[in-house]
């Protein structure tokens, strides 16, 4: 098959979900030791959603796939990801459970874990599921429930929230609207004690005798703040030059919401003014794999992301992982005809710069 015969993956529908109960940065004061105001100045972040008892990753991949359907009016797709680092199960993966709670079982799902570039990867496992003929539309998930990952006590707890988004791709033509541009992916495992969770795996269990290994999530905050912004910013530059596409034809950046810092500096990096690019993080923090697809569906409702903008996507996480790709932002339903209704607060949505000053 000729490359320009290959389908295209287009975007054809976006959707996320974030659980009702909101801790401010003023609940989580005492218990850390740190002001409110502290929080913020350091991460950007006044407040995030948490899962209530009883609420897993999977189920908020249901709601976000069931957003994303409505609005793609695709009703079934052939293939679901999923990319979460907080599956239900360690065994088996979360993809086949939410396929069949969406009526869709039989299709193919699978898991991707590449911690806060899940969604990016996963996004690349579906360009490659639907460039092979393999599947002609896909699901892709990115979830996370977080906050039952991290010691109630460790500071870094304040940056993670908890939530879902999710996107509809189908084949198409590379002119499309809403057509992926390549992925580009890295990874560098000498960095994997970086961002980790030690305990629970097989190498822990391969050392009997020994204490056990602890199961909380750790990150190392300033060398991966360092390493975030070299290599968002590297991957981003190479999705560009994929895209044929300058720094200044950029009018949307939409990166992982890890820090308001990191994204600010990513900005700078690339030469793109402030205002192009996208943040939710003040209102609902660090959501791992879910920030990107939880920030194009609120940006979309917003009217932050309008039909042509050309949009480069970018985040880098745990093993470490990285990628970035690009779109041309599609015209698809409306927000106001899906049967799901964000809050206001859901769909508010600032440019990254207000009010860090």
């Amino acid at each position: 098959m000729r490359a320009q015969e290959v389908p295209a993956s287009v975007l054809v529908g976006v959707g996320s979900w974030v659980p009702p109960r909101r801790v401010a940065n003023e609940e989580l004061a005492e218990r850390l030791g740190r002001s409110p105001e502290w929080m913020y100045q350091r991460s950007g972040i006044r407040s995030r959603h948490v899962v209530e008892p009883g609420t897993s990753s999977g189920d908020l991949a249901v709601e976000a796939g069931r957003e994303a359907l409505v609005r793609s009016a695709v009703g079934q797709v052939a293939a679901v990801v999923v990319a979460t680092t907080s599956p239900d199960r360690p065994c088996p993966g979360t993809a086949p459970s939410v396929a069949s709670r969406l009526g869709m079982a039989g299709a193919i799902a699978l898991d991707v874990q590449a911690v806060c570039a899940g969604f990016v990867y996963g996004l690349a496992v579906a360009q490659g599921l639907i460039a092979a003929g393999t599947a002609d539309s896909v699901l892709v998930v990115g979830t996370d429930s977080l906050s039952l990952s991290v010691a109630p006590d460790d500071p870094t707890s304040m940056l993670f929230g908890d939530g879902a988004g999710a996107v509809v791709l189908r084949s198409g033509h590379r002119e499309e609207p809403g057509a992926l541009g390549p992925c580009v992916l890295g990874s560098d495992g000498g960095g994997r004690d970086l961002i980790t969770v030690r305990g629970g795996g097989s190498e822990e269990r391969s050392r009997p005798g020994g204490a056990p290994a602890d199961r909380y999530l750790r990150l190392e905050g300033q060398e991966v703040f360092w390493r975030a912004v070299q290599h968002m910013t590297s991957a981003s530059r190479e999705a560009l030059d994929a895209a044929r596409w300058k720094p200044q034809d950029v009018d949307r950046i939409v990166a992982h919401q890890a820090n308001a810092r990191i994204l600010a500096m990513l900005a700078e990096r690339l030469g793109v003014d402030a205002e192009r690019a996208l943040s939710n993080v003040e209102q609902v923090g660090n959501t791992s794999a879910a920030s990107i697809p939880i920030l194009l569906d609120h940006a979309d409702r917003a009217g932050d992301l309008r039909p042509g903008h050309r949009v480069l996507l970018t985040a880098f996480g745990g093993g470490l992982t990285w990628g970035a790709t690009t779109l041309v932002w599609p015209d698809f339903l409306s927000p106001d005809q899906s049967p799901h209704q964000l809050s206001s607060e859901r769909r508010y949505v600032r440019p990254f710069g207000e009010d860090l000053d």
